[in-house]
């Protein structure tokens, strides 16, 4: 750690404060691996780091200092996973002439170079993801690639992390970046150790073992510390639920300095098949302009389905040749996609399809008539004619979606139609059609809409 740093000293029981600040502070070992588990939706992280304290059998005593980082000192645990029952970390003291330190009381029944691990909460890391993707030239496949942008602005620097990024949303009565500044004494970090435990199992250890042995280890830390968590005045912290959580770790390790971004590269596939969609419906976007649309489905059948996809910025390029030149087509913000779900990216309106839909024809037919004579039912009759023109140099697939008043109607499709045709509710339905490169075609159509009694007929 930089400015988060730890020393080691060996005291004599019954020191008083004032020789306190005489001691010969030795310096520790570098971390050996360290972990950041940053939350989404809030500025939030959770730090896991590992180090090799050497220990004599009895008091120890380390000094912890966070000067001039955001990191929270009321969360600060350290355990002895290996040694949970011969390391125990016995209380937390705040020195009165050194800021920004504790010095913490270690009580080992063994002697030597012992594992430890130190957790902590810290604010100012924030990550975002984002997409790049690249289409096929027949734009039936995509190679998608996955970023994640780390941002620290924590005070410290962190040399070969493991970065690991929630989704989800949890709820901080204090804010982390507050508390950091706060001045001792220190309440405990939450008022109930339980949701804690909670939370760090979110960036728990892969294992069973692992996390069986943290989770015993920190159970009997809380059991040690429990005198002085008593008299604290709490700050909590609440999940809203571990179903409500996914976790996304990134492949290997990054250092991410004090003020830098860094982007991490989490995911890239590349052959996914996609569906490419032209879309006119003037229900759903207000105009008749065709919309560009591309989709696919976060599973196996896709070469995804293993983690949902975290919510971020989509670009889209078109690949023209095999050099490798690329057209731009779009971009996005696409919301998380759970797995087996289905994406829309929608590109918005587009000059290269045109739909241009002509009423033909209006009239009435059909009458009905009550014992008085006057109209009690009839039949209007429209007749459209909708001509598409693709420009572009693939042919395109056209969705064409018509909504229809009342219920009672019934549909006839030109016979030189070559597409498809779906009833898709009561008043709904959608034709499909396949348009050649540079070319047009037509979809005509006479609907009867059945009105009063003659509505009772149909």
């Amino acid at each position: 750690m930089r400015n988060a740093y730890l020393y080691s000293a060996l005291l004599l029981l019954g020191i008083t404060a004032n020789t306190q600040a005489k001691i010969d502070l030795v310096t520790l070992p570098q971390r050996d691996r360290v972990q950041l588990t940053i939350y989404n939706g809030t500025d939030l992280t959770f730090v896991r780091e590992q180090r090799t304290l050497t220990l004599k059998a009895g008091i120890n005593r380390l000094e912890f200092g966070w000067a001039d980082t955001l990191i929270d000192p009321t969360s600060v645990q350290l355990t002895a996973p290996q040694h949970a029952e011969q390391v125990q970390l016995r209380e937390v003291s705040y020195p009165p002439n050194i800021n920004g330190s504790a010095v913490w009381t270690i009580d080992s029944k063994i002697a030597g170079a012992v594992p430890v691990e130190i957790t902590f909460f810290t604010s100012g890391i924030s990550w975002r993801s984002f997409y790049t993707g690249t289409l096929s030239a027949d734009e039936q496949s995509l190679r998608l690639q996955n970023y994640v942008r780390i941002d620290n602005h924590s005070g410290e620097d962190y040399a070969e992390a493991q970065t690991r990024v929630v989704v989800g949303k949890i709820s901080l009565l204090d804010q982390i970046a507050e508390l950091a500044k706060r001045s001792p004494p220190y309440g405990s970090p939450v008022k109930d150790m339980h949701i804690l435990g909670m939370l760090e199992d979110v960036a728990a250890p892969a294992s069973m073992d692992e996390r069986s042995t943290a989770k015993k280890a920190r159970r009997e830390n809380y059991a040690a510390a429990a005198p002085m968590m008593k008299a604290a005045a709490p700050k909590q912290i609440v999940k809203e639920g571990l179903s409500e959580y996914f976790l996304y770790s990134i492949e290997g390790t990054e250092s991410i300095p004090n003020g830098w971004g860094k982007r991490l590269l989490s995911l890239e596939i590349a052959d996914i098949p996609v569906k490419a969609l032209y879309r006119h419906d003037l229900n759903r976007y207000g105009h008749d302009m065709p919309h560009r649309l591309l989709s696919f489905k976060n599973d196996k059948a896709h070469h995804l389905g293993d983690t949902p996809l975290p919510d971020g910025q989509v670009m889209i390029y078109r690949q023209l040749s095999p050099q490798q030149n690329l057209s731009y087509v779009g971009s996005m913000y696409n919301k998380y996609i759970p797995i087996e779900q289905e994406v829309e990216l929608d590109f918005g309106t587009t000059v290269d399809v045109k739909i241009e839909p002509v009423l033909l024809e209006y009239k009435t037919n059909n009458f009905v008539f009550d014992r008085r004579g006057n109209i009690a039912g009839f039949d209007k009759l429209e007749t459209w004619q909708l001509k598409i023109e693709n420009s572009r140099d693939i042919p395109v697939d056209v969705e064409i979606v018509r909504h229809f008043q009342g219920g009672y109607w019934s549909l006839q499709t030109a016979p030189e139609f070559k597409g498809t045709y779906e009833k898709v509710d009561i008043d709904t339905v959608k034709y499909r059609v396949t348009v050649a490169a540079q070319s047009q075609s037509t979809l005509g159509y006479t609907l009867t809409l059945y009105q009063g009694e003659r509505q009772q007929r149909h």
